[in-house]
């Protein structure tokens, strides 16, 4: 008797009280923006709406974005990571005379990181093209409040003075009073790839990307520097035509 005593009050309150409607908030996909560009290479306008789905109302970070293309025969779709501001580019970044669906949105995180997305149609197949990507770059703490930075396997390493950090880091305890390390072999923080831009490599080579990579001490906001990189797009694959180091102390 006890039971059902329990079931039926339990039955009332869910009357009462409904459970909340999970999908009484879920937004509705909205038309971010509408581009008109050639991107098949049929000497055509192609059509590019660019949708995106809401996390919430009040919210301005899409959970679902995607491409929707379309000419006079055929249609594509491509999906793409969710973040905040997404746009497209069209740009040749692989050189085969035909522009390509460059897309980014900010992740909106604490590094300032983008999503980044690069297409291609070719012979009406749509096709991804991998981003480039550091294969080497390397950092270490050195006595005497050094900081080593090695851009290539073969480079002479920078050297970072963070004497001005020393009190910092002697909190810490990556150094002690002396400026002698307190454990051997500590690396320094390598963000992935934050940013890439479009950049115009020369009137007869076309367009590259240029990506900056921020480089840390101890912690994020102890930035010592960026590696700033030009890659150009040939034989199918990403090359560096320059690597710089920017230092912030």
């Amino acid at each position: 008797m006890k039971h059902i005593y329990t079931f039926f009050l339990f039955s009332i309150l869910l009357f009462v009280f409904p459970l909340p409607n999970t999908y009484a908030e879920e937004t509705k996909p909205t038309l971010i923006q509408t581009y008109h560009a050639d991107v098949t290479g049929d000497n055509k306008l192609e059509t590019i709406k660019l949708l995106g789905t809401l996390f919430s109302s009040g919210s301005t970070y899409y959970r679902e974005i995607w491409a929707e293309i379309s000419n006079e025969q055929n249609q594509w779709q491509i999906i793409y990571p969710g973040g905040y501001d997404p746009s497209l580019q069209f740009i040749d970044l692989n050189h085969d005379g035909i522009k390509d669906i460059f897309y980014q949105s900010a992740t909106g995180g604490s590094g300032g990181l983008y999503s980044y997305q690069l297409n291609t149609i070719l012979h009406t197949v749509l096709q991804r093209i991998p981003l480039p990507e550091q294969t080497y770059l390397s950092g270490s703490f050195q006595p005497n409040f050094k900081v080593n930075i090695q851009l290539t396997a073969t480079s002479k390493p920078i050297k970072v003075d963070v004497q001005p950090r020393a009190e910092d880091y002697i909190r810490l305890g990556i150094y002690n009073k002396e400026g002698n390390l307190i454990s051997e072999n500590k690396s320094v923080m390598i963000d992935p790839i934050a940013f890439f831009e479009p950049i115009k490599i020369s009137a007869s080579k076309g367009y590259g990307l240029k990506s900056y990579q921020q480089i840390s001490g101890a912690y994020h906001a102890d930035q010592l520097g960026t590696v700033e990189t030009i890659w150009y797009f040939e034989n199918d694959n990403w090359i560096i035509i320059k690597t710089d180091w920017v230092p912030s102390i």
